[in-house]
């Protein structure tokens, strides 16, 4: 490949990162003609493959001369802004992870690196320039007459208006008669307007959008946390930013929790500003993502709405970023590069030295501690708007009013969802549970089925027709025979999911239609619109839904909710279970009530004196968060100090052990430092692999990253045994 350059050409030496899990970058022989400087996008050899890279700046002079290899193009696109490049080592210290893997996250598309096909299209020669001798058919006389007639078309275009085939095209092309033009592609997005009204603004509403232009228009950076009760109109509130940075001549990038489900957002973007904007997310077609991608480069982007990997595209004229749902566990990245989106987008908004809006119906407990100490300021919207209020909540308890013998909806839901469909309003029923059961067991002698994988059980999708692992993915049928006691056909559900619940509403409410809301049945974009016009035209009487229902919706004639299994996610060892059941909890009953009709919630528990119900039952949100930020601050634990998970997995339980031991003798021994374990992980078998657990615990000044760097640097495992480094987890499986 050395040979694709001139090797007499006068080189000089640059520095490129490769999207690979290295940290280092490599020197390169580059033509001073290509012009290249720190953010250029190349193409470079490295063993016998081309790779695509990232110029960081000029080249060291570590390696001879003679030694390098050159580059062997640049692309021509806009180069990678120097905020992206200062977020990627910043987001790789944070996490220690390598540099050239969250490179890779940077340019995610390299479709997009080529510049676009342009299109071709055809005009008429007159007549006077036409060859000698030309043939005139009456194919031909119709091509003519439809130029004749109208503008320049595209040659499909103009054999379907002629009504002829694509070779009489050609061979009017190739005689001569037709000129082909070259046009460049247009811009895959239209401008949104920012002059477009939108909806009157309350007078909190005004106050708290009137802050958020104020520090657009300042064009520095601050973070505002906009805290308000659902259904106050956060989103209109900070539509206003996004149309000031718009006017200011700035690109805008919201990030959403689950872009797939975001169908009315989308509406209300759509009616604010006249047109979509550009979406990232995991299920956009190849076209489309190389077409964004480079729009956002490009500047003909001004405003994308993405989940977190947006964070890393290339915007060149950036001017806000918002984090709607900012409290969504769904922003932390646990595989590979483990990051929280929230907090890298306050970094990133740092470095582009512009505001950033954190948007939350209930705010983190970290977002919140940063507004008591003045980090960020705190914006408030209190009420909803018009005539809709917040709707009331009411515990049942399940030790007093039970399910009858293999049901899961107590008497009281169940007399409040007759009256609620005999009213002819719907009636959200909450399950955070996938699948139709969460536990298959035989009744013979008790063996539960198991992912062969994972330490996790099967779960059985009835409509499917099998048996699945969320954790890897494995299915399989129902067996038969137990493999224990090989009893046949003694198979039983325990438990329920949405499919079971489903069959529950089937059974008591014959003639009500229902809908199962969860990531099963709704699939991507198009589906999730479908089910919401669905709802908001009355073609659905009850929801039966998980968390994808739980936040974001808005169905005027939604006024009942059941919460099935109030008590599901306080369950385990997890730091922020309470604090992740009260928000779950409150974003999904503030579903209710949001036109002029009263909402109602009804939450089946069977622990109503838990902190986390009581605080639903009085509205009292404050309550909630003081006692859950007192046992945090008395326990040391985030946000009042920090924590780091490591994780050992080896393809069997011996090498797993012995590393994690080598691991924790090598534990530094520091004064506000606690490594606690190795201990088998709770899903101590995850995709094949055994693993191991080490939690470290420091006080929050402390330099967490530097005790990990100097730590773990000096040893060495095997190549069969892997180290995964999760600094601030969220999850502790």
């Amino acid at each position: 490949m050395d040979d694709l350059l001139p090797l007499d050409a006068p080189y000089d030496r640059v520095s490129v990162l490769l999207p690979l899990p290295l940290d280092g970058p490599y020197d390169y022989k580059a033509d001073p003609a290509l012009g290249l400087g720190r953010g250029a996008v190349v193409e470079v050899p490295l063993g016998k493959r081309r790779m695509t890279g990232v110029v960081l700046g000029p080249g060291g002079d570590d390696v001879a001369e003679e030694r390098l290899r050159g580059v062997i193009r640049s692309f021509d696109v806009p180069p990678i802004p120097d905020s992206v490049l200062d977020l990627v080592d910043w987001v790789a210290a944070w996490t220690l992870a390598p540099r050239g893997s969250v490179l890779r996250m940077a340019i995610s598309s390299p479709g997009a690196l080529e510049p676009p096909p342009s299109s071709v299209v055809l005009t008429s020669v007159s007549e006077v320039a036409w060859p000698p001798n030309t043939r005139m058919t009456p194919a031909r006389r119709r091509v003519l007459a439809v130029l004749s007639d109208g503008p320049a078309l595209e040659p499909k275009d103009l054999a379907r208006e002629a009504a002829v085939g694509p070779s009489v095209i050609k061979s009017m092309a190739d005689a001569g008669l037709l000129d082909r033009h070259e046009l460049a592609p247009p811009p895959p997005f239209k401008a949104p307007d920012p002059n477009r009204s939108g909806h009157p603004l309350t007078g909190e509403q005004e106050i708290a959008a009137d802050a958020l232009r104020r520090a657009v228009t300042a064009g520095a950076f601050s973070v505002a946390a906009l805290d308000g009760v659902t259904g106050s109109g956060k989103t209109e509130v900070y539509f206003e930013a996004i149309a000031t940075a718009l006017t200011a001549g700035r690109q805008a990038l919201v990030l959403l929790p689950e872009i797939a489900l975001s169908a009315q957002w989308l509406e209300r973007f759509e009616a604010r500003f006249g047109v979509q904007p550009a979406v990232w997310h995991s299920d956009l077609k190849p076209k489309v993502r190389r077409e964004t991608w480079r729009a956002v480069a490009e500047g003909t982007a001004r405003v994308l709405v993405g989940a977190r990997s947006a964070l890393f595209l290339p915007f060149h004229e950036l001017g806000l970023i918002v984090v709607d749902e900012e409290h969504e566990p769904a922003y932390k990245q646990e595989d590979g590069v483990a990051y929280q989106a929230r907090d890298m987008a306050v970094v990133r908004a740092r470095l582009e030295e512009v505001p950033v809006a954190l948007i939350s119906a209930t705010p983190s407990l970290e977002t919140l501690e940063n507004v008591r100490g003045g980090r960020y300021q705190g914006l408030h919207l209190a009420a909803r708007p018009g005539s809709a209020t917040l709707p009331s909540v009411e515990m049942i308890d399940l030790r007093r009013d039970r399910p009858d013998r293999g049901r899961f909806l107590a008497p009281g839901l169940v007399r409040a969802v007759e009256q609620t469909l005999a009213d002819g309003e719907q009636v959200l029923l909450f399950l955070n549970r996938r699948g139709y059961a969460p536990l298959t067991l035989c009744r013979g002698c008790g063996y539960r089925l198991e992912c062969p994988n994972c330490t996790a059980w099967l779960v059985e999708h009835r409509l499917l027709g099998k048996l699945q692992c969320h954790h890897c993915g494995f299915s399989g049928r129902l067996p038969r025979q137990c493999p224990s006691c090989e009893a046949e056909d003694s198979f039983v559900a325990s438990g329920p999911g949405v499919e079971r619940l489903a069959e529950e509403v089937l059974s008591r409410f014959p003639d009500a239609r229902f809908q199962i809301a969860s990531s099963d049945t709704i699939v991507g974009p198009d589906q999730a619109a479908e089910f919401v016009r669905a709802v908001n035209a009355r073609e659905v009487d009850v929801i039966v839904g998980t968390q994808i229902v739980a936040k974001g919706h808005h169905f005027p004639w939604l006024t009942l909710v059941g919460v099935v299994d109030a008590d599901l996610g306080l369950a385990g060892g997890d730091l922020r279970a309470g604090e992740r059941t009260y928000q779950m909890l409150h974003q999904v009953a503030g579903r209710a009530g949001r036109a002029d009709r009263p909402g109602r919630v009804l939450m089946q528990t069977h622990v109503p004196e838990n902190p986390v119900m009581a605080a639903l039952a009085a509205g009292d949100r404050d309550r909630f968060l003081d006692y859950e930020t007192e046992q945090r601050r008395e326990a040391g634990m985030p946000p009042f100090g920090r924590l780091a998970g490591l994780v050992v997995s080896a393809p069997d339980p011996q090498r797993a052990d012995a590393a994690a031991r080598a691991i924790a003798r090598a534990a530094p021994r520091l004064d506000g430092v606690m490594v606690l374990g190795p201990a088998p992980a709770p899903l101590a078998l995850l995709r094949g692999r055994h693993r191991r657990r080490l939690l470290v615990k420091a006080r929050k000044e402390i330099n967490l990253q530097r005790v990990l760097r100097d730590w773990l640097a000096p040893i060495r495992l095997e190549n069969a045994v892997r180290l995964s480094i999760d600094v601030d987890p969220y999850s502790f499986m």
